[in-house]
């Protein structure tokens, strides 16, 4: 990666909690999937919330003629009375509730667009962009560790 994951995160504005062994195998097994290793690093520092605001280059999609936008990454909420909208636990709701593929687990999005960790192809997942109303379901990048690799600054994108 070549953003820091100390340089990572930006606030914490619905106030996870700290990732804990337990809340993690409770999301696995939620889930049915194994979380990759460079996801859970970067929730063991910060569980979910905003990022410092990056974009992961990118043609062919309605958000922007050359990238995706990554202001905010799901963390792992266990307590339901916890409110957040920065939570991966509410994929399977957010799946049925936007029509969106299974096998998915959704790190960011509004609605009518998600980033995902897409494991439709197997236990290691790619990252997807997923764009409802355009119905595009384009890979972004072949694994997480890629796709953490690949992200700029916003700033990159505002020349």
């Amino acid at each position: 990666m070549s953003i820091s994951p100390h340089e990572f995160w930006g606030s914490n504005h619905y106030n996870h909690p700290p990732l804990t062994d337990e809340m993690l195998a409770q999301a696995e097994q939620q889930l049915g999937v194994a979380l990759p290793m460079e996801y859970v690093e970067l929730l063991r520092i910060q569980n979910g919330g905003y990022t410092e605001g990056f974009g992961y280059p990118m043609t062919g999609t309605k958000w922007a003629e050359d990238h995706v936008p990554l202001f905010a990454l799901g963390g792992i909420v266990t307590d339901p009375d916890h409110r957040t909208a920065q939570n991966i636990l509410q994929t399977e709701y957010m799946t049925n509730e936007w029509g969106l593929p299974e096998k998915q687990v959704l790190l960011v999005g509004q609605g009518h667009w998600w980033i995902t960790l897409d494991y439709r192809e197997g236990e290691k997942p790619s990252v997807t962009w997923i764009d409802v109303e355009s119905d595009q379901d384009l890979q972004l990048a072949p694994s997480f560790a890629a796709f953490l690799a690949g992200l700029r600054p916003r700033s990159h994108f505002e020349e």
